[in-house]
């Protein structure tokens, strides 16, 4: 079992390793022998670590899906770093008045929580972090729910029971962690509760998009110009379907399930709704589901 990859690390940190690295580092059972954290640790293992991409909000078109594991816990880590922060791409928008950026993500939230799915994932059955991104959101999902003993509430408030403290304690050396707790204060800061999932085997992260920054002008200019498609009509239409054709006027190609997110409601809402669009001969879809598109009908 090597671990030229952890070497390289603590080197760089300045934290060169010595012969006794594996008892000193926990790496060790009692008899002696590597146990699991070795494992992981190691240059290679069987552990597959994976960022897929998807073409819309469903899993049903991948487009991109990347393997970064088979390697040293700490590099897969640092690989999945680098390559979200790549997809943390900045949103920017220039009128004649001023220029606005805002990333996809909030990269501190971010970091913490890839890190945090890393190091408190439950390994035993050589199950690894999942990361996916989606047109309108980054989930990361982690094996094992809460660590037995901590509660929702106790989890929220920044107290923690690391379920892997050997990967704990490497993770802190090479300055990828900075306390024990910090975390989570960090992601609820930037997302606040909702975007936590607990199950009985799992735990999810749910990171929605930043929308294309709007400023005063564009949002009046879309208003106008749903205003103007519509006419007079416009007056006598329910909220959530003047909502939903501002949506479709920045975004053609929107889904029912994001126009849903969007607006607060159910996907049956929205559908009741279109349908009802559809009947005044104010919306129509060109084209099908995956390839299609929406399309206001201007008015005589």
């Amino acid at each position: 079992m090597s671990f030229e990859q952890l070497h390289i690390y603590y080197q760089e940190k300045k934290k060169p390793l010595n012969k006794q690295f594996k008892r000193n580092l926990e790496l060790l059972t009692p008899q002696g022998d590597a146990n699991y954290a070795a494992y992981l640790l190691a240059d290679e293992n069987k552990v597959s670590v994976k960022v897929a991409k998807y073409q819309g909000d469903s899993r049903v078109d991948l487009v991109e899906s990347n393997e970064y594991g088979y390697v040293s816990l700490v590099k897969a880590t640092k690989s999945v770093l680098d390559k979200i922060a790549l997809e943390n791409r900045t949103i920017t928008l220039i009128t004649s008045k001023e220029r606005k950026e805002k990333p996809l993500w909030n990269a501190i939230a971010l970091r913490e929580a890839i890190i945090n799915a890393f190091v408190h994932n439950d390994y035993t059955r050589e199950i690894a972090p999942k990361f996916e991104i989606f047109k309108d959101r980054l989930e990361i999902t982690s094996a094992g729910s809460l660590p037995e003993g901590l509660s929702e509430s106790e989890f929220f408030e920044g107290f923690s029971i690391p379920r892997n403290k050997e990967l704990m304690r490497i993770f802190k050396d090479l300055d990828l962690v900075e306390q024990l707790g910090s975390g989570i204060p960090r992601i609820l800061e930037a997302y606040g509760k909702d975007c936590f999932q607990f199950s009985e085997n799992f735990l999810r992260m749910v990171f929605p998009a930043s929308s294309p920054v709007h400023t005063t002008e564009q949002v009046t200019e879309q208003a106008g110009l749903v205003k103007r498609l519509v006419k007079d009509l416009v007056k006598e239409l329910p909220d959530t379907q003047i909502k939903i054709l501002n949506l479709v006027s920045e975004d053609e190609h929107i889904t029912k399930s994001a126009m849903a997110r969007q607006i607060g409601t159910s996907t049956t809402t929205i559908d009741n709704h279109i349908d009802a669009l559809k009947n005044k001969n104010i919306l129509q879809r060109i084209g099908g589901r995956k390839k299609g598109y929406w399309q206001i009908i201007e008015q005589e």
